[in-house]
């Protein structure tokens, strides 16, 4: 009798560690299948900006707000019109045969004609559907200009890299100028002393030989004007040491005015980097001074679909001409309407009549009230504004198939300029990563040869702005082709966000 409780006891208790160990393992499942999207995007990837950008972007608010107001408009648009009380009280009751009528209520319901509400309804819910279209085309368009900027951010940040790495090189060939300055002889002060000494030699061998001087003098005599220079034996190694100095100066000096230069590039880069900064953020509705972390290295994106697709896709999927398309049913489902419009109105009411009793009556009626089944119909013989009505919905039908052919004309305009773009950016991107590969090899070259030899600092100076030129030129295509991607997504409604 005293084992059957503790059975039961463990029973529960192992129960109990079952029910624990199994809610542990479902609550570690879900906090792995949670924690997987945030491995594989980034708190601050491109398409966490897009995401922001899309809750918080004013004007994407704005036309969100308008497609829910648009949605309200339908309901509004398809009930019945208010029924009519009408209520008359007598201040001296009206002496009838049967009693004294003391008040007269009257209540009426106007129908419109058959099908007219479920075409006003069908109206506004098409507004609303191109209200929303419209909301996504402006979403779109948010998400266009975030791409844009965003590939600014990565060049003008890429270009800054570049150019500090540039400024480096810089520093290296100004070291490598100072140390030949130094090394080479300034104002020919050694060969003057040579040059001193060997004229003193010379004056001790004149005194001691007359006929030596005047052989010498004899020989002078003997030459013409115009090829003697006194001063040449004597002077030439002095003016040779002095312009291998002035000339060691020089470089320097255009060293340090390309340094000067180019320290001044950066800081324009860097004043440009703030301001772009400050733009993505109005984007994203946050303060502009707010951080936005930009990946190391600019890849170039990637599209999923042929060139051709996207024309197709274009036209199919862009919101603008669905925006364009919904609003042409929306005419068609007003004429509708319209036309229903002009037909008669029919009304169904009761009257109902408050009679009191009277002494003069002995009519089983006395003082009995009075209700009067009514009908009534309204008669639309005035036709001018029915046809002003159908003729205005026509030329609005006209405008809006001129207008679908006019947006979808500009789309085809677009995407033949972002092709264009796309296929150049392709062209460049080529082009210069061959050329700024083969300008940074002679300019390696050319270093070491400057170092070594008497490699002229004017072709290092030519080919380093030659290798930096190419560089940027590099970017430039990069940030063009990953724009012309952009617009290609924009053109043909694709969200999507390939992760760099």
């Amino acid at each position: 009798m005293k084992t059957k409780p503790n059975i039961r006891m463990n029973k529960n208790h192992a129960l109990i560690i079952f029910l624990r160990s199994s809610f542990l393992i479902y609550f570690y499942v879900f906090l792995c299948i949670s924690a997987y999207p945030q491995q594989h995007v980034p708190a601050d990837s491109l398409y966490q900006y897009l995401v922001i950008a899309a809750k918080n972007n004013p004007w994407v608010l704005q036309k969100f707000y308008e497609y829910k107001a648009a949605l309200q408009k339908a309901p509004q648009a398809g009930s019945m019109p208010d029924p009519e009380l009408n209520t008359g009280v007598f201040i001296q009751p009206m002496e009838l045969v049967d009693g004294k009528q003391v008040a007269d209520l009257r209540l009426m319901q106007m129908f419109p004609w058959f099908g007219t509400l479920r075409a006003a309804k069908d109206e506004m819910s098409l507004m609303a559907k191109a209200k929303f279209e419209s909301f996504r085309d402006a979403k779109q368009e948010v998400f266009l200009e975030v791409r844009r900027t965003w590939t600014d951010l990565q060049k003008v940040r890429k270009e800054i890299q570049t150019s500090e790495q540039n400024l480096e090189i810089l520093h290296t060939i100004e070291r490598l100028t100072l140390i030949k300055f130094k090394a080479s002889p300034i104002g020919g002060s050694s060969n003057a002393a040579q040059g001193g000494s060997t004229s003193a030699n010379n004056s001790q061998n004149n005194t001691a030989n007359p006929q030596g001087m005047q052989t010498m003098k004899g020989d002078l005599s003997n030459q013409s004007p115009g090829n003697v220079n006194p001063a040449s034996s004597l002077m030439q190694p002095n003016s040779m040491g002095s312009s291998q100095g002035s000339s060691g100066l020089v470089d320097l000096y255009r060293v340090q005015i390309e340094t000067a230069e180019l320290e001044n590039t950066i800081a324009l880069l860097k004043s440009q980097l703030t301001t772009i900064t400050a733009r993505f953020n109005t984007y994203l509705n946050r303060p502009p001074l707010s951080v936005v972390h930009i990946p190391e290295k600019m890849i170039p994106d990637s599209i999923s679909l042929s060139l051709l697709l996207v024309s197709d896709s274009m036209l199919l999927h862009n919101p603008m001409l669905g925006m364009l398309q919904y609003e042409q049913q929306s005419l068609d489902a007003r004429k509708k309407m319209v036309t229903r419009m002009g037909y008669p109105m029919l009304g169904l009411g009761v009257n109902y009549s408050v009679i009191n009793k009277t002494e003069m009556s002995t009519s089983s009626m006395n003082g009995r009230d009075m209700i009067m089944p009514m009908a009534t119909v309204t008669l639309p013989i005035f036709r001018n504004k029915y046809t002003a009505m159908k003729t205005e919905t026509e030329l609005l039908k006209s405008a809006n198939k001129e207008n679908y052919q006019s947006a979808s004309n500009a789309l085809q305009n677009d995407y033949y300029e972002a092709v264009q773009l796309f296929k150049d950016g392709e062209r460049r991107m080529a082009l210069y990563d061959r050329q700024s590969d083969l300008a940074g090899k002679t300019l390696e070259l050319m270093l070491k040869s400057f170092s070594t030899s008497g490699t002229p600092l004017t072709d290092i100076l030519r080919i380093r702005q030659q290798t930096l030129d190419y560089e940027l030129k590099k970017i430039e295509a990069i940030a063009d082709y990953n724009t012309a991607i952009a617009w290609l997504q924009r053109l043909m409604a694709d969200s999507s966000v390939q992760e760099n």
